[in-house]
């Protein structure tokens, strides 16, 4: 299934509009694509996303920019329901698979499934968060990423 370029800036525009972060951080995103030379060792590079398949692997890149920022924030970010979820930049990311209601780690959440409950796995993520701790916010500016396979 093919997506068209307007679907790779409808995902930035999917996690820049209900990003959440404490007042006083302002936020950008960007969505990469990774790519492979084809060659028999294949180097793979990441590519400013603007054509989508099933299949893609994205980079989704959050920076954030903090004026004056002493204390620590959070920074918290949907996954668009056409990915999911795989890792972040970060191992200390909470993340949610039930919309934002309840947070944890992978492995430690349950979902349902069937009848049955069963532990969630990446791609049941539904939201991801960040603490930014004050050590970081006063530097003024940071990043954190995560990938995605496009459903």
């Amino acid at each position: 299934m093919r997506l068209p370029i307007i679907a790779a800036t409808a995902f930035a525009a999917a996690i820049a509009a209900p990003l959440h972060a404490d007042a006083g951080v302002i936020l950008n995103s960007a969505v990469f694509v990774e790519r492979s030379d084809g060659a028999a060792h294949a180097r793979r590079f990441i590519e400013p996303a603007s054509l989508l398949n099933r299949g893609d692997n994205v980079v989704l890149v959050l920076d954030w920019h903090a004026h004056r920022q002493s204390n620590g924030f959070v920074l918290t970010s949907p996954i668009p329901g056409t990915l999911k979820f795989q890792r972040s930049s970060r191992d200390n990311q909470e993340v949610s698979v039930d919309g934002g209601k309840s947070w944890g780690q992978i492995g430690q959440l349950r979902v349902a499934d069937g009848g049955a409950w069963r532990f969630a796995t990446p791609e049941d993520v539904t939201h991801i968060r960040w603490r930014i701790p004050a050590d970081m916010a006063t530097r003024g500016s940071g990043r954190v990423t995560y990938r995605a396979l496009v459903r």
